[in-house]
């Protein structure tokens, strides 16, 4: 069962249960799905939906972020409340010590090429730990990927 289809049987449950924010939830997730879907014009892939659910999730951070700032606690609650719902769809979350092996083997192939990378290679080496996280079915946060590939280049 796909990402769009299962939020379509979670939307009937939510109408069933009348859970309103849970409801209205999903369907934010679902119309965007279904946006992305009409630009592209034909149905969208597993990690195109995954791509998608990711992008609301920041935005949801960000958000939360900005609301704590502002002294703003339960509209900071409830984005987190919908970030909890939003992660439920997205594949498992790498861990720390997963990433860093995957950084580690990135980071070696590339030394395997010649010289030591350094720091300047930072957006060479994020794009192939980028591709190795996605091949391995797994997600994880770009800020956490970022600050490890640094600091592994920094070495």
């Amino acid at each position: 069962m796909s990402i769009s289809e299962k939020i379509g049987t979670d939307i009937i449950t939510a109408m069933k249960a009348h859970e309103e924010h849970r409801l209205t939830t999903l369907r934010m997730v679902k119309s965007a799905l279904r946006s992305k879907e009409i630009d592209k014009r034909e149905p969208l892939t597993d990690a195109e939906q995954i791509a998608v659910l990711s992008t609301l999730l920041k935005q949801r951070r960000e958000s939360v972020e900005s609301f704590t700032k502002g002294n703003r606690p339960e509209l900071a609650a409830k984005e987190q409340a919908e970030i909890a719902m939003i992660e439920t769809y997205m594949p498992q979350s790498a861990g720390e010590d997963q990433i860093r092996e995957i950084v580690q083997a990135a980071i070696a192939h590339m030394a395997a090429g010649g010289a030591k990378p350094g720091p300047r290679d930072m957006g060479a080496a994020m794009k192939i730990v980028q591709q190795r996280i996605l091949a391995d079915g797994l997600r994880a946060d770009g800020k956490i990927v970022s600050e490890m590939v640094k600091a592994e280049l920094a070495k």
